[in-house]
């Protein structure tokens, strides 16, 4: 192990407290089970109204710093130019927006809403319930959750390249708490335990998926020590590729991802309802604008229902969680940028091939649905994660699609691990870009290991209660951030 490792608190709190947690929940499963569903309710009842307020919060400081006159700060010095062409840092973006996260929610986030309505006096499984699933659908995808990431990605990038020091979570926040060290490995800690439920979120909802999928083509049961047979390859797989050096094969992987991503998109387009999907796409943008407020403060303290709880709250708390990883990402390859080509590029492009990707495929299984007779809807309700593999029992070449399906959420979850348990070695290496093997496998193993934890001791509900719970801290420290980097960017000059 690297030096720097060996005399850094960070890692050994983080590990620590994530490695506790993963043997609470294997040694004590009821008891884990039943506190995670207390905090569950905990966190979204009391605090349900600062996750929604913090993400419109985000929005508004975006914009308006790119409106302004310091949307013409580059991120890195004065002469610099970005590192990537345009279109070539757009498909980082692109690859960076998409993950088994979409490929999960793609068809299971509209027919839910098809099924269970998000108002009540809505009729389940009617034209106007297609629509308003729709809508919602293109809501939680949009610029909310990538505001998040792009909070987090423009501090770190302008701390890495513009002033050149390291870009860590309690480096962002020192205008604001000082140089407390006990304070700031703390808040470093903390970012490093959100990340973990949050890329551990991530592996489960994949792992389920794969269960799901296998169940659909090979008839493979859903359960859990199937999930944990796919957990221990997946760990396999990538404790390969990181001791043998592949990381060639990785970057392959990636690029394969991306590739196999849009065939099956084209595909689907092709073979779906070409013109349903177009209409969908339109008419649920234009829904999404009108919507737009009054879905990002939209709570229910007069009915007492829980749907926003369940949806949105977990969706930002998720986001959140996900942010340090997906933000280093998204810094790291936009050196140069100005922060108005910065905001208009994360907050405008993946946001709109989410969109496009629901349309296609939950347009397609809502098609399926109210005009061939189909119930994937039902389907969905009962177990979301055979969602995808229902919408291609309607299309031509059902086997093939499936498989193909099979392989990219794999690969997805080997890379998304692979990457992850990098970002957090450089985390607990006081930010490091190039931490050390020992390190990364140490994370990899322990993100694996808590994702089965999770899943043993309640499925999604559990994956959910791990983001929102963990996110609760890290979204304060957030909105310092945000009130810190105001105060750090004020003292630049601004280029005429």
């Amino acid at each position: 192990m690297e030096k720097h490792t060996y005399h850094n608190p960070v890692f050994y709190v983080s590990a620590a407290v994530v490695a506790l947690l993963v043997l609470a929940g294997a040694i004590f499963t009821d008891a884990f089970k039943e506190t995670a569903n207390t905090l569950f309710s905990f966190t979204t009842i009391n605090f349900g109204w600062f996750y929604l307020l913090a993400v419109f919060i985000f929005i508004i400081f975006l914009v308006a710093l790119s409106a302004t006159k310091y949307g013409k700060l580059r991120l890195g010095p004065k002469d610099s130019r970005p590192e990537y062409p345009f279109f070539t840092w757009i498909g980082m973006l692109f690859s960076a927006g998409f993950g088994a996260g979409l490929v999960f929610w793609g068809v299971a986030e509209p027919m839910s809403h098809f099924f269970e309505t998000p108002f009540a006096g809505l009729e389940a499984q009617t034209e106007e319930a297609a629509r308003v699933a729709m809508g919602y659908a293109f809501f939680h995808w949009g610029i909310s959750q990538w505001s998040v990431f792009a909070v987090v990605g423009l501090i770190i990038a302008f701390l890495q390249f513009k002033k050149d020091k390291k870009g860590l979570i309690s480096t962002a926040i020192k205008p604001v708490v000082g140089n407390n060290r006990a304070l700031s490995g703390t808040i470093d800690s903390l970012a490093v335990i959100a990340t973990v439920m949050g890329v551990a979120t991530s592996l489960g909802l994949g792992i389920l998926q794969l269960n799901g999928g296998l169940k659909s083509v090979f008839h493979v049961p859903t359960s859990v020590w199937v999930q944990v047979g796919i957990a221990t390859v997946m760990l396999v797989t990538y404790l390969l590729s990181s001791s043998t050096g592949l990381n060639k094969g990785i970057k392959w992987l990636s690029n394969l991802n991306l590739g196999l991503c849009l065939v099956l998109l084209v595909f689907v387009f092709i073979a779906g309802p070409t013109v349903f999907i177009l209409n969908t796409f339109v008419l649920g943008l234009g829904d999404y604008f009108t919507n737009f407020v009054q879905y990002s403060l939209r709570l229910t303290p007069y009915s007492g229902e829980t749907w926003v709880r369940e949806w949105t709250v977990f969706y930002w708390a998720w986001s959140t969680a996900w942010s340090p990883f997906v933000g280093a990402f998204v810094a790291r390859v936009s050196r140069g940028r100005t922060i108005r080509e910065f905001v208009f590029g994360v907050l405008v492009v993946p946001p709109l091939i989410a969109c496009l990707w629901i349309a296609a495929f939950g347009g397609t299984a809502m098609y399926s649905d109210l005009f061939n007779g189909t119930q994937i809807a039902e389907a969905v309700n009962a177990d979301m994660a055979v969602a995808l593999f229902e919408t291609f029992g309607d299309l031509p070449m059902e086997m093939i699609l499936s498989l193909m399906s099979i392989f990219l959420i794999f690969t997805f979850l080997v890379t998304s691990a692979d990457s992850a348990t990098y970002i957090l070695g450089s985390m607990t290496s006081r930010g490091s870009l190039n931490p050390a093997l020992t390190v990364k496998i140490v994370w990899g193993i322990l993100i694996t290991a808590i994702a089965v934890v999770l899943l043993v001791a309640g499925g999604l509900n559990a994956l959910q209660t791990a983001s929102l719970t963990s996110a609760l801290p890290f979204t304060v420290i957030l909105l310092l951030i945000v009130f810190a980097f105001v105060k750090m960017i004020k003292k630049e000059q601004v280029p005429k």
